[in-house]
């Protein structure tokens, strides 16, 4: 049987293939440290395990659900966004999708033409690239400089953009290297993307796992201008230890939304009914949990990067501390 050109130019991925590849080994009783997929080392908080179990035994979880997500679980972002956003979001303006991946590629697809281009500053998480190619987009990939901590400047993005250019890719903080944006150079980024009238797309799934004095800003949340021109991803899996729960969600204007859902509905109907009822908890219910992990990460994994870098005979360059902790623990480079 032939297979479609579009499956034979794409790339596997590469993370849940090194993934895979090392459960296989520790499954042969291999001694294995993994530096592969990024996921947090704790179970589901308890509080979200009882709502899931809850809406199974009261027979909520048994039906489809509306494709965009619960009503409930939206008014869940709407809350999540005015705590830690500072701004609100009606219910129009949020989808909920089967995984923040899942989000992007919705995204990607909704908006992206064939021959539209698609700044990725590098280094990348690696699905960015093959998703926009899915969405017959050109990837454009601008190097961020060590010097500058790997961050892109305006300059740079000038230089790369064409009258071809559609969207920005902005992680921050960043999957790999764990550097985050000031507000200045993120407000700096916003307003030439409001001027050049290039959409952003901002994956902001590591906003809550931040270190060492840094600060997370969303670059949503600088002005009115940025944040109409901007759709956040995130998610649940994360901050909450629910990776394999499948649950990410997009914020932005209406007709992007609505879009997005538009392509879900023919895709997977809806997400996971039992796991938008986790979320719902994640979201809204008690973060005390949230910050005893995060204070985990910080205690055991950044005074073992130096070591884990030493014994693998890598050097960490810069010496600058980690901004971030789940990346620099589990897969510090790319």
């Amino acid at each position: 049987m032939k297979l479609s050109n579009r499956v034979l130019e794409m790339e596997e991925s590469v993370t849940l293939a090194a993934g895979a590849r090392a459960k296989a080994l520790k499954a042969e009783g291999r001694d294995i440290l993994s530096l592969t997929l990024g996921e947090p080392d704790f179970t589901t908080p308890k509080n979200i395990q009882d709502a899931a179990i809850a809406s199974i035994q009261e027979g909520r979880a048994s039906f489809y659900t509306v494709t965009s997500g619960l009503p409930e679980l939206k008014a869940a972002v709407n809350t999540y966004f005015e705590r830690f956003y500072g701004y609100s979001v009606a219910l129009n303006q949020v989808t909920v999708a089967a995984g923040a991946k899942y989000s992007l590629y919705t995204f990607f697809m909704a908006v992206v033409n064939p021959g539209d281009e698609v700044i990725i500053p590098t280094p990348y998480w690696v699905s960015y690239g093959d998703q926009v190619k899915m969405a017959e987009g050109v990837p454009v990939f601008v190097p961020a400089k060590e010097d500058n901590h790997f961050k892109v400047t305006v300059e740079q993005l000038e230089a790369a953009r064409t009258d071809k250019t559609k969207v920005l890719v902005l992680n921050s903080p960043s999957n790999p290297t764990g550097m985050i944006y000031t507000r200045e150079e993120l407000l700096a980024i916003g307003n030439w993307a409001v001027e050049k009238d290039i959409l952003i797309l901002a994956d902001d799934i590591y906003g809550r796992l931040v270190y060492n004095g840094h600060e997370f800003t969303p670059i949503s949340s600088l002005s009115e201008a940025i944040r109409k021109q901007t759709v956040v991803i995130n998610g649940v899996s994360k901050t909450y230890a629910m990776t394999g729960w499948r649950i990410g969600y997009a914020v932005g204007e209406a007709d992007i939304i609505a879009a997005m859902s538009k392509i879900a509905g023919q895709t997977t109907s809806n997400p996971s009914a039992v796991a938008q009822y986790a979320a719902v908890e994640a979201l809204s219910g008690e973060q005390d949990t949230v910050e005893s992990m995060r204070q985990a990460l910080k205690n055991v994994s950044i005074p073992s990067i130096p070591y884990l870098l030493k014994s693998l005979d890598l050097k960490w360059s810069n010496r600058k501390e980690p901004s971030i902790s789940s990346q620099m623990s589990k897969r510090p480079w790319r």
